[in-house]
């Protein structure tokens, strides 16, 4: 079975890989035989991750930086290249929302969404791109969110900035195919993540669950599993592409603005 996947001894930098969708995808990728180089802006949480999937006989190794720095990102890639190993794929996890309506919404607000889910992913895949397209293959997969797909409510920013990862998306695919990079992305609907408490409040599911089809909210290994999809030999033609992992929300057209609750929304982002 793991040769339909041709990951075997592929080298992987999993960048937000200490927790979350990029701890479950680390394991799913070490499981076909994927080796993994953690990045996250905790080293404890890289290296527990690393010390997990290395039981399953996969070379693992992990790094950190802040990424919203573009100087650490340069360093630390060129850093990962020379001591871990020149880079087979990349997947692209970090990301985090602003809440507020527009009128009331800062540029603080607006930049920080930015340069955390758009503007990161723009300088880490051209960094880890020089050195693909050096070697003439290479295959790369971002984060983005059903936010970017539809209105984003209370959350415009986060929006407008997954609205910007899904078209770079293309155009990196458009601009490096030719030089055997595959591009791809991945836009979650409600995932349950460390930020989200895995047994959500009954009114929360209840609110949630009537828009869903599949009537529950998605896991981080809903996630991981597409993720992989994209790096694999199972995805050799197919590049520039959005997939949502939402359950079925979107075919329903979604239901406007998301409903305040206690604590904050309801959070149907990542």
């Amino acid at each position: 079975m793991r040769e339909l996947f041709g990951l075997e001894g592929k080298r992987v930098l999993i960048v937000g890989g200490g927790q979350g969708m990029g701890e479950a995808t680390a394991r799913l990728l070490a499981s076909l035989g994927a080796d993994l180089a953690i990045l996250d802006l905790e080293l404890d949480r890289a290296e527990r991750v690393c010390a997990e999937v290395r039981e399953k006989g996969i070379t693992a190794q992990a790094f950190t930086a802040d990424v919203t720095q573009e100087a650490q990102v340069v360093d630390v890639v060129a850093k990962v290249e020379r001591e871990f190993g020149a880079l087979d794929g990349l997947v692209c996890i970090v990301g985090m929302a602003g809440w507020a309506p527009l009128v009331e919404m800062t540029t603080e607000t607006w930049d920080n969404d930015h340069n955390r889910n758009l503007r990161y992913l723009f300088v880490t895949a051209r960094e880890v791109a020089r050195g693909m397209l050096a070697r003439g293959s290479g295959r790369i997969v971002c984060l983005a969110s059903i936010d970017g797909i539809r209105s984003a409510a209370g959350h415009g920013s986060y929006g407008a900035a997954k609205a910007g990862v899904i078209h770079l998306v293309k155009t990196m695919a458009a601009e490096w195919s030719a030089g055997g990079i595959r591009v791809n992305c991945v836009a979650p609907g409600s995932i349950i993540t460390p930020r989200i408490p895995k047994k959500a409040p009954e009114e929360e599911h209840a609110l949630i669950a009537p828009y869903v089809p599949m009537a529950r909210r998605g896991t981080v290994t809903d996630i991981a599993k597409a993720v992989t999809f994209f790096l694999s030999d199972m995805a050799d033609y197919v590049t520039g592409q959005t997939l949502a992992v939402d359950g079925g929300f979107l075919a329903t057209g979604g239901f406007g603005p998301p409903p305040k609750m206690a604590g904050g929304t309801m959070g149907l982002t990542k």
